[in-house]
């Protein structure tokens, strides 16, 4: 039987307000978009990786979507006990239908989508209480913050948290010797770019920053790695090296990045920028 991971808050009954509840809640919007094709092309490919990653995260309602998907083999392959383990889960949470669904598919039999089989601290380890603990009660205020807004830009609140510990260690007045600034060390040209009028507002650098991050995330189909790069060095030095520039601080960051985040995929909406030309010319030299 596969070990079942979800938020244990989720399971508690914890209402849904967090930082974390709330990005489950743009995923479950985000894998809606996909399955119908509401505004983007039809994906089921990606609705069911969506919808897994908020269930991931403790949402009922993707966790009953998902068991739909598998039981009616709507872009997934019909899997019945696949979809019965969902439909309980989602019962668990109290989803007026769940229930009911588990009389057409059968009871729990503890299987899961693989993204459900992943260890769970590749989710949620307590990272962000760790990080709030050993900040000053500014720089806390700074990093809640941080993972209050990130989710209203798509963007988890645990890679917020990364390019902002990485950058700023969460300083609103810090300053770079090539002049980048605040919490999410914007230079002058990206903050125009994103709209921030003062980089050492806080809570306007933090959201030029989600934007930017935001755009990364879409322009390189949800890739970390080159996502980090892009952060550091630009998307054009990216393109330039067709990957992670052989810079050595460059390299540094994007390690330290991937340190905080353990993953180096993210989910992101296709309907904010289009795609790198590099990331296709990279598929054809694979193949």
């Amino acid at each position: 039987m596969a070990t079942l991971f979800v938020s244990a808050g989720a399971l508690a009954g914890t209402p849904g307000s967090s930082p974390f509840d709330r990005h489950a809640d743009h995923l479950l919007s985000a894998a809606t978009a996909f399955e119908h094709g509401e505004g983007v092309p039809r994906d089921p490919e990606r609705a069911a990786a969506c919808y897994c990653e908020s269930a991931r995260l403790g949402n009922a309602e993707a966790m009953f979507a998902l068991g739909w998907m598998y039981a009616n083999g709507r872009g997934l392959p019909r899997d019945d006990g696949i979809a019965g383990t969902l439909f309980a889960m989602a019962a668990m949470l109290d989803h007026p239908q769940a229930a009911r669904m588990q009389g057409f598919t059968g009871p729990y039999t503890g299987a899961v989508p693989a993204c459900l089989e992943a260890p769970l601290w590749e989710k949620y380890d307590g990272m962000v209480e760790r990080v709030m603990a050993r900040l000053g009660p500014e720089r806390r205020e700074v990093a809640h913050m941080v993972t209050t807004l990130a989710p209203d830009y798509g963007v988890e609140p645990r890679l917020a948290l990364a390019i902002a510990a990485v950058e700023s260690a969460f300083n609103p007045a810090a300053v770079s010797p090539k002049n980048a600034m605040g919490v999410m060390q914007l230079i002058p040209a990206t903050a125009e770019r994103f709209n921030v009028g003062n980089a050492y507002d806080a809570r306007q650098n933090v959201s030029g920053g989600l934007r930017y991050l935001r755009w990364l995330l879409a322009y390189f189909k949800g890739d970390v790695r080159f996502v980090a790069a892009a952060y550091n060095a630009g998307e054009g030095a990216v393109e330039r090296y067709r990957g992670v520039p052989p810079y050595a601080e460059t390299r540094a960051y994007v390690e330290r990045v991937l340190g905080y985040y353990r993953r180096t995929d993210h989910p992101y909406d296709r309907r904010v920028a289009d795609a790198s030309p590099m990331l296709e010319r990279l598929r054809i030299a694979s193949q």
